[in-house]
């Protein structure tokens, strides 16, 4: 017997199979559930998102629930007491750019500011081939949040951040995510 149809990218681990089943290409909405969902994907630039999901919860815990103001308050001491969390990824400059993103962010309306660049009628993938790295919205939205001081935030961190909150619909045509979400 075999289960329901999935993305390529899935393949056999639970967490993968949670994680899209459950999040990935489905509406997130906030500044804080943004801001978190924009972070992780700037830690994930270079890694496995197997690493930065397995990590979640601790990252949740080191950046204060991803509140924007809390992370926005942090300083030396607190980029000192995270380079020194072995529960997350320890990487000077993603760390600083997180304070740094959290920082603009409060004054930004991150979910807002995200969700314009929704593109709802992205056509389905037939194949994971089909999904692009990085789109003309992607590179547009990326253009926009640099603009406003946004770190660690390029076209292809972008896009994911889109799939992954759903302002396009990267499931592949046959997945069965695709039209439930």
């Amino acid at each position: 017997m075999t289960g329901p149809v999935r993305c390529g990218w899935v393949g056999s681990a639970p967490d993968y199979i949670a994680y899209h089943d459950e999040e990935w290409g489905r509406p997130v909405i906030g500044d804080d559930r943004v801001f978190e969902r924009l972070t992780l994907e700037a830690f994930q630039s270079g890694l496995s998102w197997i690493t930065i999901l397995r990590k979640r919860e601790n990252f949740r815990a080191a950046f204060a629930g991803f509140s924007i103001p809390a992370v926005a308050a942090f300083g030396e001491a607190d980029v000192d007491r995270l380079l020194g969390d072995p529960g997350i990824v320890r990487n000077r400059a993603k760390i600083e750019a997180s304070i740094t993103n959290a920082r603009v962010a409060l004054d930004a309306g991150l979910s807002d500011l995200v969700w314009r660049h929704a593109d709802p009628d992205s056509p389905a993938p037939r194949l994971l081939a089909d999904v692009p790295a990085q789109t003309s919205g992607s590179k547009a939205l990326a253009k926009e949040l640099r603009s406003h001081g946004f770190r660690f935030v390029g076209p292809t961190t972008a896009y994911a951040l889109m799939q992954a909150i759903g302002l396009v619909n990267d499931h592949v045509a046959d997945c069965w995510v695709r039209d439930a979400r």
